[in-house]
């Protein structure tokens, strides 16, 4: 074999790969030498006063050649000779420009079918506007639909504050009917019209038929999404064209009626595929997870007065009951869901089916592993509580929510995702602009929707980057996308994450903690100091089911790539992105956080016993001062007790008003005079006592018994 060609400036091979500045390391070796030497030889010369030059001892690696009448010195090279060979810097400047030429023409082919790399986890999550752009005809489309939504929210908006004001005014019926009577202001408003209603309805819990389903299709160089509504699911799962390699429909249904017959015609129609033995649970081979997701405060509360409010009125339910499935176009969903309505002994009426798409509180238990449509959220209550994470200046008017999401996969290369997720899990600046789209447009917000950004993630590429192209390696993609949100990742770090907001909030409970006493003050702090604590706790829960989440799928797929070695099946990308290294990081993340809110929630605990330890002493304190009050607070109440009824008799019986001349009163007048004020006195006075009770009771404020949800 020959040698490799010499560059005639340095001796370096010439086929060298070029470095970043443009030239080969050979070029850059001799520049920096002669650079070297010349630097070398100026401050000689500028030091002409000294005898010895201290060149030799310095003397270049990649020079040692030393001349034998030189005394132990390196000869100095030529200046002239060298930089006639080197490169000008118009030269230099030309090939540096052309390096980044071809360094931006391979970034833009990068996503290209041809590009056969996948980007790891951390660049998948780190979107940058210079990176990655929205495509212009997607972003108009998105937008004229985001305002189409805008108009038709302001509208419905409207008649929910009409309901709203007819609904609150019935809490104050005695008010209302006492001052009714001198004022319009204190009248009833009246109720929003029928027709109003049913459209109000359908606007917060559109009718099970007209759901929107998202199906995405996935093939070489290629990805299409379509959106259908519910009533057509049947038909996209029944076949897919021949380039799609996976095809994933994405319904926004919670557990219930629905969920579980749309689930349970899914898998009757096609074989599962590979099953996840250690991911599932026992005899449940599919995977699940629950999502937190940020959802706008203000929006939540409509959800709940809606739902409670237009659910008592029995005049709406034979309408809505019709418009259930009016457009149902499936041959078995409808059907399926009234046999399994009988079969539970309950009603698959309008309300019991659109309960699926309320949001879970962190304080409604857990949703992972319910094994039935009958174990979902059941106590709905009107008022939302109070999070502590709120207080957190950019999560002001935010409501962390809960959302199951379950995944069933066929080996057909269809996957069905169920999950009426419709919250923010990118974090990011824009929280409130992307609080203020409706739940119609999160899915095709990438910057806000996690399912969303997946498909945008392989929009232009399809399966070309998949590291395999089956359904079980997106399932593992798709989930652990999901599955470590929310996090403000995907945007640089450029807001406050829901553990940094927590860590602020227990900073600021620690301050008040010091703060001097206050009446009640105390109280409210304690209230802050377990809402926190119970926050904490169930993050923490779901975190641990996670991370328990994430160790089984790693089992499940070491299986998957043993078995696929030894059938010898090939990868379809080498250096793609493994299923194994997804859920590793995946799994990683989630321990990361889960050990930040278990020191979170340690923190809180004690904060909070020292709080309690605090509040011991100083009311020992407050005793041993309110001792001394006391005993002469005794002193005064005994001699007012003997001196009291010594007064009044001799005040009532020293009365000689028959003594005085023209005047006809007696003793009866004193009476009448004295025990109206007496009596008007002790009116007042009990009303000061039990004024709390009895403005309780004038708002119209009783207490909100929990409604029971009987799916």
């Amino acid at each position: 074999m020959d040698p490799p060609e010499k560059s005639p400036t340095s001796g370096i091979p010439a086929n060298r790969p070029p470095t970043s500045s443009g030239l080969t390391i050979g070029e850059e070796d001799a520049i920096w030498e002669t650079n070297s030497d010349s630097n070398r030889i100026g401050s000689v010369s500028s030091r002409s006063d000294r005898r010895y030059s201290s060149s030799a001892s310095t003397s270049s690696a990649s020079n040692r050649d030393v001349s034998p009448g030189s005394n132990g010195r390196r000869t100095r090279p030529s200046v002239t000779s060298i930089s006639s060979s080197l490169p000008t810097v118009r030269e230099l400047r030309e090939k540096r420009q052309s390096s980044f030429t071809s360094l931006s023409s391979d970034l833009s082919s990068a996503r290209k079918p041809s590009d056969g790399t996948v980007v790891s986890s951390k660049k998948v999550l780190t979107n940058f506007e210079k990176v990655a752009a929205r495509n212009p005809e997607v972003e108009s489309r998105r937008l004229i639909k985001l305002s189409k939504c805008n108009t038709e929210h302001i509208r419905q908006r409207g008649v929910y504050d009409r309901l709203l004001a007819w609904a609150d005014s019935d809490c104050r019926r005695i008010k209302n009917r006492i001052f009714g009577l001198l004022s319009k202001r204190f009248r009833r408003p009246p109720l929003p019209s029928t027709a109003e209603l049913i459209s109000l309805a359908q606007h917060y819990y559109p009718a099970r038929a007209d759901l929107k389903v998202h199906v995405c299709d996935f093939g070489p160089g290629r990805a299409e999404r379509t959106e259908i509504s519910l009533g057509q699911v049947e038909e996209v799962w029944q076949g897919k064209p021949d380039w799609v390699d996976v095809r994933w429909i994405h319904a926004p249904l919670g557990l219930g009626l629905t969920h579980s017959s749309v689930e349970d015609i899914f898998l009757h129609d096609g074989k599962p595929g590979r099953e996840f033995e250690n991911g599932g649970r026992s005899g449940w081979p599919f995977l699940e997870t629950e999502v937190l997701n940020i959802r706008s405060h203000k929006n939540f509360q409509e959800m709940r007065d809606v739902y409670l409010i237009l659910r008592q009125m029995t005049e709406l339910e034979g309408e809505l009951n019709d418009c259930s499935f009016k457009n149902d176009e499936n041959s078995s969903l409808q059907s399926d869901i009234q046999w399994r309505a009988g079969h539970l002994s309950t009603t698959a009426n309008y309300w019991n089916l659109a309960s699926s798409d309320m949001p879970w509180q962190l304080t409604e238990g857990l949703s992972m592993g319910l094994k039935g449509p009958m174990e979902g959220l059941q106590p709905i209550a009107r008022y939302i509580d109070e999070q502590a994470l709120s207080s957190h200046p950019f999560y002001r008017d935010c409501h962390m929510v809960r959302n199951p999401f379950r995944c069933f996969h066929r080996s057909d290369g269809f996957l069905l995702t169920l999950s009426p997720m419709a919250g923010v899990n990118f974090l990011d600046t824009k929280l409130r602009r992307h609080l203020s789209e409706p739940i119609k447009t999160i899915f095709d917000n990438e910057n806000a929707s996690a399912p969303g950004y997946v498909f945008s993630a392989f929009a232009d590429s399809g399966t070309d980057t998949w590291h395999k192209r089956t359904v079980e390696w997106f399932l593992t993609y798709l989930i652990t996308e999901v599955g470590v949100t929310p996090h403000p990742m995907r945007q640089g770090y450029n807001a406050p994450g829901i553990e940094t907001a927590y860590q602020a909030v227990i900073q600021d409970l620690k301050r008040r903690r010091h703060a001097p006493w206050r009446k009640d003050e105390t109280v409210k702090l304690v209230r802050d100091y377990l809402s926190c604590v119970d926050e904490l706790t169930t993050v923490k829960s779901i975190l641990q089911k996670k991370v328990e989440l994430f160790k089984g799928m790693q089992q499940d797929v070491r299986r998957f790539d043993s078995e696929d070695n030894r059938a010898r099946k090939p990868v379809d990308n080498p250096r793609g992105e493994s299923a194994h290294e997804r859920v590793k990081w995946a799994l990683a993340m989630a321990k990361d956080q889960h050990d930040c809110f278990e020191r979170l929630l340690l923190d809180t605990k004690q904060s909070m016993e020292a709080l309690f330890q605090l509040r011991s002493i100083e009311q020992n304190e407050l005793a041993i001062v309110g001792d001394s009050q006391n005993k002469a607070i005794l002193l005064f109440t005994g001699v007012t007790i003997i001196f009291l009824p010594l007064s009044f008799f001799t005040s009532y019986y020293g009365m000689n008003l028959s003594s005085i001349t023209d005047h006809p009163k007696d003793e009866s007048y004193f009476w009448k005079v004295c025990g109206t004020f007496a009596f008007f006195i002790v009116l007042i006075v009990t009303l000061g006592a039990f004024r709390h009770r009895l403005k309780h009771l004038w708002r119209g404020g009783r207490p909100v018994q929990p409604q029971y949800n009987m799916v």
